[in-house]
């Protein structure tokens, strides 16, 4: 075993101890390579015919259009023979003095040659086309199911797998797969035809010259099996390494200034490179061993020549066949070499196709969140949230939360304050249902939240997080996402109520200024600022404030409380805040450690207790 099998076998190795264990990387350049066999070839094949059933009226067509121009392909040649025939004919019969070459019959027959050759090409242009558009229209389906499976997923499936993995597989994939169906079915039909109809053909002119060449195709599939064995894993290691190479980049790129900063340009253009190092490799053998099957199969036809060659040869000065019958056997000899090798490179792109379809059907068959029903009448709830004995821990095993209890009234402002990682954060999530409890309950005007369908929980909240979230579009755009019916002056009152009024003012073309992608062309301040209009424009019955002014300067954040203060009078409000002057004013202050309440009640009260909140907050305080 070579240098590189062994690495990848560690790699492999490694992988699957890390799936077991839920291992996850993280950083700009942390990925985890994937190097192992596709887990169910012909369940995949099977999942792809399924999937394109809904062709079937297509494919079928296209299959009448391949049988068509086969036919005249296989035709062709017989025909072409008879002028060959003749003209021999005709030249023994002038050199004896006993005739000569008949040229009308000549010209007839190659004109009705010419003719089927013509329809064979309108077939197999007929043909095409419509496979092209079968392709295409299947990459145009899988992208939008995998679309629309983005939105189905819940939240734990992107917190483990990285981002330019699933990239990869809404765009490589899909690509590999519309090609290499393009190519495959095409050639697959066309080929599956051409040998069928050429072994009738050759029967009708010998029997016995028809069966040795059918020798060729046990030598052909022994061959075809060994190769696609060897060269199937290294088919699937090239696109789990494209993938891996995607997520690389895409982690680069959005990390850059991290990388900078850290003086990590080097490390992590040496990852790359290992990474870019087990592309090629598996790129290279994959194509190098699939390549062999083209020079192997032509060795078995070219033999397959030789004996047909010295057979008719034979036959011919027996008199049992005709010089043109052997013209015309040779003639189809190439023909049913020809589909054999395209057999053979049919199975090397339906390595290709199931490499990539399995990787695709994979993230469509992921658990989705579930469907649900429900009768309640959220807009009739009260907002009063009941945290009962709340149990969680995204490891079931290893719990965040132990047992959490509380409760919430109605138009109170409620902080949560404590140590990092100490499940604040994981508290909004149940809350919003991202995940559900595993112990206990989370009640929303005395209804378990898991009896509401998820989208109308979420619909109670207005979100500011710490992490901002613009997309590419104007500003206007942005701020209307929290309410898309929005009119532009209810956006710009949103925008003066959060503050962000005046600085979008002063940007290129103000309200339609375009945020590029990473929304690298205004500040962190300012990315919050619009995040709190989006808020502010929403309008939801209930608050969740993920340290929403953690990116603002110091009078800014004044100003702005007191924005929230406005926003938040009447409304349930969970603040998750370390900066523990914003919260001063919460009705409720929940100190928690360790997934446990440890202390909770009002600033002063808990400043009276001198407990771990008083520790906290002396802490940013003192000289």
């Amino acid at each position: 075993m070579s240098e590189y099998d062994d690495a990848q076998q560690r790699e492999l190795d490694r992988t699957s101890q890390r799936k077991r264990r839920g291992y996850r990387p993280g950083g700009p350049a942390g990925r985890m390579i994937v190097t192992e066999k596709p887990r169910d070839f012909k369940g995949t094949v099977v999942k792809l015919i399924a999937f394109l059933g809904r062709f079937k009226f297509a494919v079928l067509a296209a299959f009448l259009f391949a049988v068509g121009n086969t036919v005249f392909g296989i035709v062709g040649p017989k025909v072409l023979s008879e002028a060959t025939t003749e003209l021999f004919n005709g030249l023994v019969a002038k050199v004896q003095g006993t005739g000569g070459i008949d040229f009308d019959a000549i010209w007839r027959i190659l004109m009705t040659t010419l003719v089927i050759y013509l329809f064979s090409m309108a077939c197999q242009f007929v043909q095409g086309w419509i496979l092209t558009y079968v392709s295409q229209k299947t990459c145009y389906e899988l992208r939008r199911e995998i679309s629309e499976k983005i939105d189905r997923l819940p939240v734990g499936y992107f917190e483990r797998t990285p981002t330019g993995d699933t990239l990869s597989r809404i765009t490589n994939d899909v690509d590999t797969l519309g090609q290499s169906l393009n190519q495959g079915i095409s050639e697959l039909l066309r080929a599956v035809v051409t040998i069928v109809g050429v072994i009738v053909m050759m029967l009708t002119i010998n029997v016995y010259m028809t069966l040795v060449t059918l020798l060729i195709v046990p030598a052909s599939l022994a061959l075809i099996r060994v190769i696609v064995k060897r060269s199937q894993v290294h088919f699937y290691a090239q696109q789990a390494n494209l993938g891996t190479i995607d997520g690389q980049v895409e982690e680069t790129f959005s990390g850059h200034a991290i990388v900078k900063a850290f003086g990590r340009e080097q490390a992590t253009i040496d990852e790359f490179n290992a990474t870019n190092e087990r592309l090629f490799q598996s790129a290279w053998r994959s194509q190098f061993l699939s390549g062999l099957m083209r020079p192997a199969m032509d060795l078995i036809g070219n033999l397959a020549y030789i004996v047909v060659a010295i057979m008719g040869c034979v036959f011919a000065a027996q008199g049992v066949i005709t010089v043109g019958d052997i013209q015309a056997f040779i003639q189809y000899v190439k023909n049913f070499t020809h589909p054999i090798t395209q057999l053979a490179q049919v199975a090397n792109v339906l390595q290709q196709t199931a490499a990539a379809a399995e990787r695709v059907f994979e993230f469509l068959e992921a658990d989705e969140e579930p469907v649900e029903q429900s009768c309640v009448d959220v807009d009739a709830l009260a907002c009063d949230v009941e945290f009962d004995h709340v149990r969680f821990g995204y490891d079931p095993e290893k719990p965040i939360i132990r047992d959490f209890s509380a409760h919430v009234r109605e138009g109170q402002t409620v902080a949560f304050v404590g140590p990092t990682g100490a499940g604040k954060t994981t508290l909004v999530k149940l809350l919003m249902r991202f995940y559900d409890v595993q112990g206990g309950a989370i009640r929303v005007g005395g209804v378990d939240v898991r009896e509401i369908p998820r989208e109308k929980v979420r619909g109670l909240y207005g979100m500011v997080l710490q992490d901002t979230w613009l997309f590419h579009g104007t500003v206007r755009e942005n701020i209307r996402y929290g309410k898309p019916d929005a009119t532009d002056e209810e956006i710009e009152e949103a925008a003066r109520r959060a503050f962000a009024h005046h600085f979008i003012e002063t940007l290129p073309d103000g309200y339609d200024c375009m945020i590029n992608e990473d929304a690298s062309n205004i500040s962190a301040g300012q990315r919050q600022l619009l995040t709190i209009a989006r808020a502010f424009l929403a309008n939801r019955r209930m608050l969740v404030l993920d340290e929403a002014t953690s990116s603002v300067d110091t009078r800014t954040e004044e100003r702005i409380q007191q924005a929230m203060d406005s926003l938040m009078a009447g409304r349930t409000s969970f603040v998750i805040a370390h900066r523990l002057s914003t919260i001063r004013n919460a009705d409720l202050i929940v100190v928690i450690r360790d997934g446990d309440i440890v202390e909770q009640g009002t600033h002063e009260e808990l400043l009276t207790q001198n407990g771990f909140y008083a520790d906290l907050y002396n802490a940013q305080f003192q000289s």
